[in-house]
């Protein structure tokens, strides 16, 4: 399951209406649980009780020998609890021999909540541990972006009251996101470059970016990102990492250190309910068309051939930005023939849904990428834009779309 895809899905399931917190934890465990494409058999919310020093049992569910609702883990029998401030998720043995004659040995644990002081140290609220037999590290970074997307709704849940929006200010807010973004068509070398960016509400999340690199502008960046959520903090997060990639560029360093660099920038400077994808790759004058990228967690980019209908997927090379600083990116490579084109986008192309919940989709991109391939950047973004809007129109959820289409025009 993509990271994005992982994300809307439990984003979806927890902005439904519950009664609390703790009913909205149990529907998206409940839920993570029933579907198949998680590889979770079962799990159990344990939340944090200052006074006892420990973790409660709060709920449990699913292919798990149940343990009693009164049983109490002490905070002194783990030191690993020390370790989701520095990994958010941890796979450990079990030690606990009332738990291992439950048959308990191993475990998946993700930290959920805010940080609460015992004894000089810090606990997030609830931990959610899961039972599952695939504990590679891309489902640790799944588990990160549960308890991300948990975490924000919590505390969206607690600011709600005290929000205040002032139309002044998000005007101002959005003439400084708009002085940001480059101008929609760009000519680089032997290519047309096109792109756009619609946020869902007053400012958004995404942004794109063309970035001269170089004295002699050899090479041309090309930048498209998605900060996690809407509003106002996802564009916070948006305005932060398009500048800070402006800044690294500077340096010409390579793509998988700056991918690096930007992951602990994320990580270090958001909160721990924040998280980015990002696609990042050059162009260059290179006779053979070279384009070099790096995808952190972002939807594959679509790559046509002139005279083929096969679609290359430029897929992730590492997780979103933010929950793993310890993340590593690696670069690939395509090369770009005359007619060739690349389209870029955020996941509000694929995700707008209409009125019945059906997502528009990737395959709906390819085909009008198919159709309109011997347009210009320009005309494709604008219609690929225009189908998806009106494919949503009378959806009840929207968010921000971006998308940027390179062709090699010689």
């Amino acid at each position: 399951m993509y990271y994005r895809k992982l994300h809307k899905t439990v984003e979806k399931i927890s902005s439904k209406f519950y009664a609390n917190e703790e009913e909205m934890l149990i529907s998206v465990l409940n839920e993570l649980i029933t579907d198949d494409s998680t590889a979770i058999s079962g799990g159990r919310i344990w939340k944090l009780i200052p006074e006892k020093k420990g973790y409660g049992l709060a709920y449990q569910n699913g292919k798990i020998e149940p343990i009693n609702d009164d049983f109490i883990v002490q905070l002194k029998d783990y030191p690993l609890f020390d370790l989701f401030l520095k990994e958010r998720t941890i796979f450990g043995h079990e030690t606990n021999h009332v738990l291992r004659k439950k048959g308990i040995f191993k475990y998946a644990a993700s930290a959920v909540g805010n940080r609460t002081k015992i004894d000089n140290m810090s606990y997030y609220e609830y931990i959610l541990a899961v039972n599952s037999s695939d504990l590679t590290t891309e489902f640790k970074y799944s588990l990160n972006i549960i308890a991300t997307v948990l975490t924000s709704k919590i505390k969206q849940w607690r600011t709600a009251s005290s929000q205040k929006y002032l139309k002044a200010d998000l005007d101002r807010a959005r003439e400084l996101q708009k002085s940001i973004l480059p101008q929609h068509e760009f000519n680089y070398f032997d290519y047309e470059i096109y792109g756009a960016t619609i946020p869902a509400e007053i400012i958004g999340g995404d942004f794109f970016d063309y970035l001269d690199i170089g004295e002699d502008k050899d090479r041309l960046g090309i930048a498209l990102g998605d900060a996690a959520s809407k509003g106002i903090s996802a564009a916070a997060e948006a305005m932060y990492i398009s500048g800070a990639i402006r800044m690294a560029t500077t340096f010409e360093i390579k793509i998988s250190t700056l991918m690096k660099r930007m992951n602990r920038l994320v990580n270090k400077i958001f909160s721990d309910d924040r998280f980015s994808t990002l696609f990042y790759g050059e162009l260059t004058r290179d006779k053979n068309g070279l384009f070099i990228y790096s995808n952190a967690g972002h939807n594959p980019p679509l790559f046509l051939k002139k005279n083929s209908n096969e679609i290359h997927f430029l897929n992730p090379t590492g997780p979103v930005l933010g929950p793993a600083p310890k993340a590593v990116y690696s670069t690939e490579a395509i090369n770009f023939h005359h007619g060739d084109i690349l389209l870029i986008y955020s996941d509000g192309m694929t995700e707008a849904a209409d009125n019945n919940y059906d997502f528009y989709g990737e395959e709906k991109i390819v085909e009008l990428l198919l159709k309109h391939r011997n347009q210009s950047p320009r005309e494709i973004a604008l219609r690929l834009i225009e189908e998806v809007l009106i494919f949503e129109k009378d959806g009840q959820y929207s968010d921000d779309k971006t998308v940027v289409v390179i062709k090699k025009i010689k």
